[in-house]
């Protein structure tokens, strides 16, 4: 399996280490700037740069590829990827918007070419033990998550809206509602009501966000977006549970189940530690490019593929414009 990467910058650097320790062949690398582009080479033995994904493409010897760039990139090299034959895991959030997504996931199905979403808090060890913890609170009523950066935030294309299409809502809200969605089986979303703003920093995309999701299995997801915060009440992706049977959480991951009976509350320990030595660990991008290659290898649709960023990305569309309207956005 030759892999091929777009971009050269912080994250690529992470799927790169996961491709190695997966024993993958990294091929080619296209990026745009030399300074980059060369370091990461030669970190990685790679032998082939490119200064486009189509060049690349053009070239040839790829067999799947993932995306690593500014956001406003990922449609276009996706779309060309798959037009090619060739295998996608693109960085979230998935596109610019709802448009875009589309987009990319009709070119996934026309080609037969798999796409994926690195949505990566669906392979963390914690988050599947909850998931798998979740019958035992009963039908979910509500979750409470969070993307937030506390006294730090991004700077370069991320701050720049043309760039990145949406602040910190796109860069890490998405996480806490993926997350979310993930844990509650994958709803779909039906209304969004959002305050979202700009107050810690001078630029052009948010860093403040207050979230609400409808779902339409009838639960209800707050979930808090922001850079340069004084402070959140949990890391990132960090995510509670509330059921008509019980709580559960993540981070510090545990149940907490009633027991009205023996008038107590019996706690369930993940027997995971809090906190962790390393809050995104390696193993997470290890495992999600394993599974991402199992699915090339077995000709199985990704889960999260193209629907899921998709699902994802109408959330964060219907959250700025219910911000700008200052009214809830029913997702059709």
């Amino acid at each position: 399996m030759k892999i091929g990467f777009a971009g050269a910058g912080y994250i690529i650097n992470i799927h790169a280490k996961a491709a190695k320790n997966n024993g993958l062949e990294l091929a080619a690398v296209a990026e745009k700037f030399a300074d980059k582009a060369e370091p990461f080479a030669k970190k990685f033995r790679i032998k082939r740069q490119y200064e486009t994904v189509e060049q690349m493409l053009v070239a040839g010897g790829v067999d799947a590829l993932v995306i690593g760039t500014p956001n406003f990139l990922h449609a276009s090299q996706a779309i060309a990827a798959l037009e090619a034959g060739v295998h996608v895991m693109v960085e979230k959030p998935m596109a610019m918007n709802a448009v875009e997504a589309e987009r990319m996931l009709a070119a996934s199905q026309k080609s037969g070419a798999k796409l994926m979403v690195a949505h990566c808090w669906r392979f963390d060890d914690e988050v599947n033990w909850l998931k798998a913890q979740t019958q035992k609170l009963g039908k979910i009523i509500r979750t409470k998550g969070y993307g937030v950066h506390t006294n730090w935030g991004p700077g370069s294309w991320f701050i720049q809206k043309a760039l990145a299409g949406g602040g910190a809502m796109a860069d890490m809200g998405i996480h806490a509602l993926d997350t979310a969605r993930y844990l509650l089986g994958d709803p779909q979303p039906v209304r969004v009501y959002a305050k979202i703003g700009t107050f810690y920093k001078d630029f052009d995309v948010d860093d403040t966000g207050v979230i609400l999701v409808e779902w339409d299995n009838g639960a209800t997801s707050y979930i808090e977006s922001g850079w340069w915060q004084p402070y959140s009440d949990g890391p990132e992706a960090g995510t509670q549970l509330y059921g008509e049977k019980g709580f559960g959480q993540l981070f510090p991951t545990r149940l907490l189940l009633p027991n009205p009976e023996a008038e107590r509350v019996n706690e369930i320990k993940s027997g995971f530690k809090f906190p962790r030595k390393e809050h995104c660990p390696q193993s997470m991008y290890d495992a999600q490019i394993a599974y991402f290659i199992e699915c090339i290898r077995e000709n199985k649709t990704p889960i999260p593929g193209g629907l899921e960023g998709l699902a994802n990305m109408k959330v964060v569309d219907a959250a700025y414009e219910s911000s700008r309207s200052g009214k809830a956005v029913d997702i059709k």
